[in-house]
Parts: C-alpha cells; sequence; structure tokens
C-alpha cells in the first residue's frame, strides 16, 4: 500500500479555501491519511510554498508549518489542529514566520502552490529543539520509507 495524503476541505490541486488562509481564520485543514508503511517509527509533515514571493519569479520558498515525531498509528490532524491538540510526542519546527503552529496562504502576489508533505521515517527523531526546514530535513535523511503529496493552490 502506498502512503495517500488528503484533505476533506480541497482535492488535489484545487483551490484551498479561504478560512484556511490569512484572508480567513487562519486555521490548519483537516488532513487524513492511509497506507502508512510497515516499519514505520514516525511521521513528518512539512507545507511550504515554493512560489515564493511571485510565482513568475519565485526566490524562495515559504515554510508554513513543520511536526515531527507524529505516531506511525496516527491518521490525521483535526481542522484548527493546535500545539496543545498534537498527538502525544509530537514535536513542532519553526516556519518562516520564526514561530512554530501553522501558518496559512498568504501570498502577496499571483496564484501560488501549497505542498502538504507528509513523510514515514524508520526512526523516531531526536528532539530538535524546534528546527527549521533545513535542519529537520537534514534530520531525515536516509530514514524516509515513503511519502506522500497533496498540492492546493490560492491566490488572494
Amino acid at each position: 500500500m502506498t502512503l495517500k495524503l488528503t484533505s476533506s476541505a480541497f482535492a488535489v490541486g484545487e483551490t484551498i479555501p479561504t478560512r484556511y488562509t490569512c484572508a480567513g481564520e487562519d486555521i490548519s485543514p483537516p488532513l487524513s491519511w492511509t497506507g502508512v508503511p510497515t516499519g514505520t517509527r514516525s511521521l513528518v509533515l512539512i507545507v511550504d510554498d515554493p512560489d515564493a514571493p511571485d510565482p513568475r519569479a519565485p526566490k524562495m520558498t515559504w515554510v508554513h508549518w513543520l511536526l515531527y515525531n507524529l505516531p506511525p498509528e496516527t491518521t490525521g490532524l483535526t481542522e484548527h489542529m493546535t500545539s496543545a491538540q498534537l498527538p502525544p510526542g509530537t514535536r513542532e519546527g519553526r516556519n518562516d514566520w520564526q514561530r512554530t503552529g501553522y501558518g496559512g496562504p498568504c501570498p502577496p502576489i499571483g496564484r501560488h502552490r501549497y505542498f502538504f508533505k507528509l513523510y514515514a521515517l524508520d526512526t523516531v527523531l531526536d528532539d530538535l529543539h524546534t528546527p527549521d526546514k533545513a535542519q529537520l530535513e537534514a534530520a531525515m535523511q536516509g530514514h524516509i520509507l515513503d511519502q506522500a503529496i497533496l498540492m492546493g493552490t490560492y491566490e488572494k
């Protein structure tokens, strides 16, 4: 079985509803997944936008949310997931607003793509003390069993 990531709020390639963006409630969308491979010891979720600041001339990938050490038996995250509601053992990384937690789409110009990436790892990562995306990805190297991507778009 292959790892699959979905949301009841939007389908692959569709527009992310405004309530999950800075123009709305800026809450995380509901996410669910299936097909976690045998041998998975933890899951990682990275949400980012490779089209920042302008999709016609991208200069960086803006990180919106980083979670790691999600328990492998977890099958999703509810809408409006807060730090206090995260499954036991889950740790958070630092997004590009220099804080933990979800920060919704807020593009300055144009229609951006937002990638929700779920990774199944063969290990539980050490406490990385609120890592940024590069630190988290470095720690994951050599431990990825499978990955799933859900991409949505948004334009103000």
